[in-house]
C-alpha cells in the first residue's frame, strides 16, 4: 500500500469497554501495525446525557491493559485533533452550513410530535420503514427566514438525491449497494446544533485521514448515509470491513443484558484474567488464521492478520474455550506470577490477612502452587481452595460413596497412627506415611488413596496428596481425621 493506513476506534463515554468494542479495537489494531499504519481512538462524545464521567478514562485504561496501544488520542494528542467531538462543534457547523449553500441539506423546522404523527400515519397504511415525507425539503427563503424570525427550532437534514445506487466493496462481506430512495431525508445536526452520528462520522474520518473502517454489522446500514456526506463533498471513500454479529451459545446476538457471558473488560480484569490470553482470544472472534494453531503471541498475531480471512459468519462467544485458553497463558506464567495474580482474591474474600508475614505469604505461595496448572482465572483460587479454610467438611454423593467402602475404617486408623508419629509434616514424610498404611493394611490403589483424600479434603479429585495435606498441616489433618471417625 502506498498510502499510509489510518484506522480508528471510536466510541462513545457512555459505558465501559464491552467485548464488541475491544473485538473492533483490536481488528483495526492489528490491521494498522500489520500494514506498519497508525491506530486512532477517537472519543464520540455528543450523547452528552448518556456520557458517564469515568467513561473515557476506562475506555483508553482497558484497551491499554489489554495490549492495544493507540497512536492518537486525548491522551496522547496527534496532528488531527481535536480528538473528541464535542470539541470539534465548530468544524462540524462550518460543513453543514457549506452544504446548506450548495442546497445539498436544508433546515426542517416539524416538531417531534408533528414527525411522530407522521410516522404512525405511515405505519397505519402498511408501510415499514416509514421516512421523513420532505415538509420541509422544498422550503423557500422567504419561508426558511419567517420561520426562524418565529423563534422555530430546526434540524438539519441531508436532502437525499433521486434515483442513486450506492455501491462499495466491503472487505468482509464483498459487493454491496444500497438505493437512495430506501433512505429518506435525515437528520445531520440536531435542534441543539450536535451533530448526529452518521455526519459526524464522515467529518471526522475525512479530516483525520481515515483510510479503513472495521466495525460492526450493525453499522452497514450507516454506509450509504456516509457516503452521501462523502459525495457532497468530492471526497474519496474509506475502504469498509463490517464485522459479524458476536452471538452466545444458544446462537443468539450478543447483548448488554445478556446474564450468561461476563460482558465487560474490567470485570475480567477484576477476576484475574490474562491480558494477552483476551487478546488471543478476541483475535479468533470472527477472524481465523491459516492452520489449526490457537495460541498466539500479540507479535505473530500481528504478523499473520489477513483481513480476507474475517469470518462471513456470526462469531459464538465460547465461554469454555476461554478459561481453557486463559489457563493454557496461566501454566507458562513464573510461579511468581500467578501468585501476584490470585492472592488478592483470597485477601478480598477474607481467606488470607490483607499484610502477611514471611510465613504466612510462604503458604500462600504454597497454597497457589498447588493449583498453578488447574486455574483458568485468579479469583477461581477461592472456590478450588477452599478446603484449606473451613473446618467443617460437607460430602457429596461421591464422596459418601468412597467413605461407605468397607476398607475405610482401617485405612483411616492406621493412618491416623501414623499421622502422629510424624515430626516433620512436609510431603516426603506423608507420602512415606501413605505407604506405611498401605504395607501394614494391605490396601493399594483407590481403596487406599481415595478415603484418605475424601477425609482429608472433602474432596475425590484435587491437587497432589502429599502436597495437599502438607499445607492443611498436621493439626487440621489429624483433627478431620478424627470428625470422621466420630461420624
Amino acid at each position: 500500500m502506498t498510502q499510509e493506513v489510518r484506522v480508528r476506534y471510536a466510541p462513545s463515554p457512555t459505558g465501559h469497554l464491552h467485548i464488541g468494542g475491544a473485538r473492533t479495537a483490536l481488528f483495526n489494531y492489528l490491521y494498522a501495525r500489520h500494514h506498519d499504519g497508525k491506530f486512532i481512538v477517537r472519543i464520540e462524545d455528543t450523547d452528552t446525557a448518556r456520557n458517564i464521567e469515568t467513561g473515557i478514562e476506562s475506555q483508553l485504561d482497558n484497551l491499554k491493559w489489554l495490549g492495544i496501544e493507540h497512536d492518537e488520542s486525548v491522551d496522547v494528542g496527534g496532528d488531527y485533533g481535536p480528538y473528541r467531538q464535542m470539541e470539534r462543534l465548530d468544524i462540524y457547523k462550518g460543513y453543514a452550513d457549506e452544504m446548506l449553500e450548495k442546497g445539498l441539506a436544508f433546515k426542517c423546522f416539524c416538531t417531534a410530535e408533528e414527525l411522530e404523527t407522521e410516522r404512525e400515519s405511515q405505519k397505519a397504511a402498511g408501510i415499514a420503514a416509514p421516512q421523513y415525507s420532505g415538509t420541509c425539503r422544498n422550503l423557500t427563503a422567504e419561508d426558511v427566514k419567517e420561520r426562524e424570525d418565529a423563534g422555530k427550532s430546526y434540524t438539519i437534514r441531508a436532502k437525499v438525491p433521486a434515483d442513486v445506487t450506492y455501491k462499495f466493496d466491503d472487505l468482509v462481506r464483498g459487493p454491496i449497494s444500497f438505493e437512495s430512495k430506501d433512505v429518506g431525508d435525515w437528520v445531520m445536526v440536531k435542534t441543539n446544533g450536535i451533530p448526529t452520528y452518521n455526519f459526524a462520522v464522515v467529518i471526522d474520518d475525512h479530516l483525520m485521514k481515515i483510510t479503513h473502517v472495521f466495525r460492526g454489522e450493525e453499522h452497514l446500514s450507516n454506509t450509504p448515509r456516509q457516503q452521501m456526506i462523502y459525495d457532497a463533498f468530492g471526497w474519496e471513500h474509506p475502504t469498509y470491513g463490517h464485522m459479524t454479529l458476536i452471538i452466545n451459545e444458544d446462537r443468539k446476538k450478543l447483548s448488554k443484558r445478556d446474564e450468561s457471558i461476563i460482558q465487560f473488560i474490567s470485570q475480567y480484569r477484576e477476576l484475574g484474567y490474562i491480558p494477552e490470553a483476551l487478546f488471543n482470544f478476541f483475535a479468533l472472534l470472527g477472524w481465523s488464521p491459516e492452520g489449526e494453531e490457537e495460541i498466539f503471541s500479540k507479535e505473530e498475531l500481528i504478523k499473520i492478520f489477513d483481513a480476507n480471512r474475517l469470518s462471513k459468519s456470526p462469531s459464538m462467544f465460547d465461554k469454555q474455550k476461554l478459561t481453557w485458553m486463559n489457563n493454557q497463558y496461566i501454566k507458562q506464567m513464573p510461579l511468581e506470577e500467578v501468585v501476584e495474580l490470585a492472592v488478592p482474591h483470597l485477601q478480598k474474600a477474607g481467606k488470607l490477612p490483607e499484610t502477611m508475614d514471611a510465613e504466612q505469604q510462604g503458604w500462600a505461595q504454597r497454597l497457589v502452587a498447588l493449583y498453578h496448572d488447574q486455574l483458568s482465572f485468579g479469583a477461581e483460587i477461592t472456590e478450588l481452595s477452599e478446603q484449606f479454610f473451613t473446618d467443617d467438611l460437607h460430602y457429596g454423593e461421591e464422596e459418601k460413596e468412597v467413605l461407605a467402602g468397607e476398607q475405610v475404617p482401617e485405612v483411616m486408623a492406621s493412618f491416623k497412627e501414623q499421622l502422629e508419629s510424624l515430626e516433620a509434616f512436609e510431603p516426603a514424610e506423608i507420602k512415606a506415611a501413605i505407604k506405611a498404611v498401605q504395607k501394614a493394611t494391605g490396601h493399594k490403589g483407590k481403596n487406599l488413596f481415595m478415603p484418605i483424600r475424601v477425609v482429608t479434603t472433602g474432596q475425590t479429585h484435587g491437587p497432589e496428596l502429599p502436597d495437599a495435606i502438607a499445607l492443611l498441616g498436621k493439626d487440621k489433618t489429624i483433627a478431620r481425621v478424627a470428625q470422621y471417625a466420630s461420624a
